[in-house]
């Protein structure tokens, strides 16, 4: 039966995130933006890591999941992509072996059932410059000056700012940052799923 994106998230909400979403410690969002917007994961979960997901409904095409992926890789932890039945088969070929992969299956009422084909693994392509662009300028300022950065440094562009992590920050310290930033934000189109 064919699907559509916004069956397959209401369902997934509902019967695979629930528990992340009774979690006091875990965010819930939906469209989170990529590199500024470049691109939108359909639904991410942050607690311990950041793991994004990718909905690809029956209706369709797979012409743009090269690109999303690859954006997906350089700053998610972990990635799954949730797809319909006739997807899986060439889906299967295109995903990197760390990208997992969940099936979603219409029934004849209309529910969506979930079968996880795949468990997503460590993505060990994450980049830290890349994943520190889910923070706002100011956001990274605040770390920045938490870590001890001097004041002359960071009135540089976004960009530069990025450049300024310590090399030895780990993408668990990281992920920590965006959740407590994420967490803090007031006027923010997704602030409502967060709490």
């Amino acid at each position: 039966m064919e699907t559509r994106d916004v069956e397959i998230r209401h369902h997934f909400h509902l019967k695979k995130l629930r528990h992340y979403h009774e979690c006091p410690n875990t965010l819930v969002i939906d469209e989170l933006g990529i590199a500024h917007g470049k691109n939108r994961a359909d639904i991410a979960v942050l607690n311990g890591t950041i793991h994004g997901y990718e909905i690809k409904s029956s209706k369709d095409t797979l012409s743009r999941l090269p690109e999303q992926i690859g954006e997906y890789s350089r700053c998610f932890e972990k990635v799954s992509v949730i797809a319909a039945p006739n997807h899986i088969e060439k889906l299967l070929d295109i995903l990197p072996e760390w990208c997992g992969l969940i099936v979603a299956t219409k029934g004849s009422k209309g529910a969506i059932t979930f079968k996880t084909l795949r468990r997503a693994r460590k993505n060990p392509e994450v980049d830290i410059y890349a994943m520190a662009h889910f923070l706002w300028r100011k956001e990274i300022i605040d770390i920045l000056q938490s870590l001890g950065i001097a004041e002359k440094n960071i009135k540089a562009s976004r960009e530069k700012l990025y450049n300024l992590l310590p090399s030895n920050t780990s993408t668990s310290e990281l992920t920590q940052w965006i959740k407590e930033k994420f967490i803090s934000r007031t006027e923010w189109r997704a602030a409502g799923l967060q709490k």
